[in-house]
């Protein structure tokens, strides 16, 4: 009798703690960025499915809309974050360590500057160029470095990086503009195809998604075919939603068609 009891009581503490064999699985998402444009959208529509979302800001206590969706939705957390603070990268993975995460997404980035995008070689400021590829190419990879144990012990196991056609000697503008922009996203894609010949080791899908021409900002939304920023990031979701490890290494637009390097 002594051992029954004992028995009901140990599966009723794990009920009350909500550890019980046959709770449901809760998927989570880790998204850079997440305080604004497409990182912000994919926190809410990953929240609205229910996902844990882990949503990173440089700044928390400006990120109103963020502060708002936390707010709304309980299992949305706000992590304060800079992707090129290595330090800072690696307390946050000390902090998860254990816990899976199945889509680590990477999104933070540092997009080009109006005042300079059209600036010619001459007029080039290097300092831009220097935290563009730190924020944009070398960030991306700390963070997968810090976060695979988390990925790979999750039930996705799917890296995610924000790339852009701008970054594709095949499909980006020929014309001399976005220079460190472009040149950093290039490196993007380099580091995540280079990274997905050693994912399958772990069981990790990575693929790097092209969100298209996006309406993130009044002067972006005036260009001709922008999307909406909730439309892009349905479209990524759906694309997300039929990755298979088959699709490792793919470069992936909106539409879910295979892109050029």
């Amino acid at each position: 009798m002594m051992r029954r009891w004992l028995a009901g009581f140990a599966t009723g503490c794990l009920v009350m703690t909500g550890l019980a064999e046959d709770a449901p699985y809760q998927p989570s998402v880790l998204i850079t960025g997440a305080n604004r444009g497409i990182g912000l959208e994919f926190a809410r529509q990953f929240s609205a499915r229910g996902w844990k979302v882990i949503g990173t800001a440089r700044n928390p206590e400006t990120a109103a809309d963020l502060q708002t969706l936390a707010k709304e939705r309980p299992h949305v957390v706000i992590e304060k974050l800079d992707v090129t603070d290595h330090a800072a990268v690696d307390a946050l993975a000390t902090r998860y360590r254990g816990r899976p995460i199945d889509i680590l997404l990477l999104n933070a980035a540092l997009g080009p500057d109006a005042a300079t995008a059209m600036s010619p070689l001459a007029k080039l400021d290097f300092d831009i160029a220097r935290r563009s590829f730190e924020t944009n190419a070398i960030g991306p990879l700390k963070m997968a470095q810090a976060f695979m144990d988390n990925v790979a012990a999750s039930q996705k196991k799917q890296i995610v990086a924000m790339g852009t056609d701008s970054g594709s000697f095949g499909a980006t503008s020929k014309r001399p503009i976005l220079y460190h922009y472009k040149a950093s996203k290039a490196a993007l894609h380099m580091y995540m195809y280079t990274l997905s010949f050693e994912t399958p080791k772990r069981g990790v899908t990575l693929v790097i998604l092209h969100p298209g021409m996006v309406g993130t900002s009044p002067a972006l939304a005036r260009f001709p075919g922008a999307l909406k920023t909730e439309d892009s990031v349905a479209q990524l979701m759906a694309v997300l939603d039929k990755l298979t490890p088959a699709d490792n290494g793919r470069f992936i637009s909106y539409r879910d068609e295979t892109m050029p390097w």
